[in-house]
């Protein structure tokens, strides 16, 4: 059944973005328990199969629950800030009230028959302190070995779909954002809908503290909601491009802009769909990096790139006006 969010003023006017490196990690090893899933992600799946078997999950995969049922929201709350750092949000996560944790523990076992008397659930039920210190340890030792080796790229992306958003906003309105975010989210009347499978019926629901918009590389093809009190109303949807994300092979440009910048600096362009270093390009594209280099030069000077440091390396990525060059458009008759 849908969820359906009233929006007040108050909650038009706080409506906002945030990056979560703990909900990203949640959402990963959420789709290893769902193979029909994979779709856009079986290369990173591939290149962490070895890294995942070497790491017992099973007291996380006691509550990640499968879609329609409950997973404990204090795995993944959504953060106050916008881009907060794993090490604070694994702090808050550690910090959770033991009779809260309880109580959605309780609630999460309750979906599956039988486990929550089974000697697992009777375990993490009887000391909700201690199992709330070893699921953080646990995602702590998850982040570390399936998603902080990429994820100055993962960011990237999910950088790059709040800037488009953002741009969204101020050319159309919230009108133009809420409607864009996923063929799964309506927006009519001041009213979300969520298309999504599940009972909500305790779901938080808009208070005026505004509505959390999160993009996840690994949510797809779903829309996440349904936070529990006292969480703040958040919805959680799929990136834009991060389809691309774990792509090898470069797209060809188009024949065009190829004719306009010369081929190899059009293919530079149109590979970044994605933000990439200048040694990600470099190999993705078989150049010498002095090459890669020269070309993005070039295309920065000329407005097509933004650059950014994160950590040792340089992030390039496409502006709205290296976007719209990229576009293959219909010859004209």
């Amino acid at each position: 059944m849908p969820l359906t969010l009233d929006l007040g003023t108050d909650d038009l006017t706080r409506c906002r973005f945030a990056i979560s490196p703990l909900c990203q990690t949640h959402e990963a090893l959420r789709l290893l328990r769902r193979p029909a899933r994979h779709g856009y992600h079986r290369g990173w799946l591939r290149r962490v199969g070895r890294t995942v078997a070497g790491l017992d999950l099973s007291p996380l995969w006691l509550f990640m629950q499968p879609p329609g049922r409950y997973t404990p929201d204090f795995l993944g709350p959504p953060p106050p800030e916008p881009y907060p750092a794993i090490e604070d949000e694994l702090a808050r996560m550690r910090a959770t009230d033991p009779s809260l944790a309880h109580a959605e523990m309780v609630r999460s076992l309750a979906g599956t028959p039988g486990l929550a008397a089974s000697a697992e659930g009777r375990a993490a039920l009887d000391d909700p302190a201690a199992t709330v210190r070893r699921l953080a340890d646990l995602t702590e030792r998850a982040w570390h070995a399936l998603l902080a080796p990429d994820w100055a790229r993962h960011r990237a992306v999910l950088e790059a779909d709040i800037a488009h958003r953002s741009r969204q906003a101020a050319d159309g309105g919230l009108d133009a954002l809420l409607t864009g975010l996923h063929p799964g989210i309506g927006w009519a009347g001041h009213t979300l809908t969520l298309r999504m499978s599940g009972d909500h019926a305790d779901a938080q629901r808009a208070d005026g503290r505004g509505v959390l918009l999160m993009p996840s590389v690994f949510v797809w093809p779903d829309v996440v909601s349904g936070f529990a009190r006292p969480w703040q109303p958040t919805v959680i949807y799929p990136a834009r491009g991060m389809g691309r994300l774990h792509d090898t092979a470069p797209p060809d440009p188009p024949q065009a802009l190829a004719r306009l910048l010369g081929h190899q600096r059009a293919a530079v362009l149109t590979g970044l769909a994605v933000p990439a270093s200048t040694t990600e390009l470099a190999a993705r594209h078989g150049l010498a990096p002095s090459t890669v280099s020269a070309h993005l030069a070039v295309l920065r000077e000329a407005g097509l790139l933004t650059s950014r440091r994160e950590g040792h390396y340089v992030l390039y990525g496409r502006t709205e006006l290296g976007d719209s060059l990229t576009v293959t458009r219909p010859a004209a008759r």
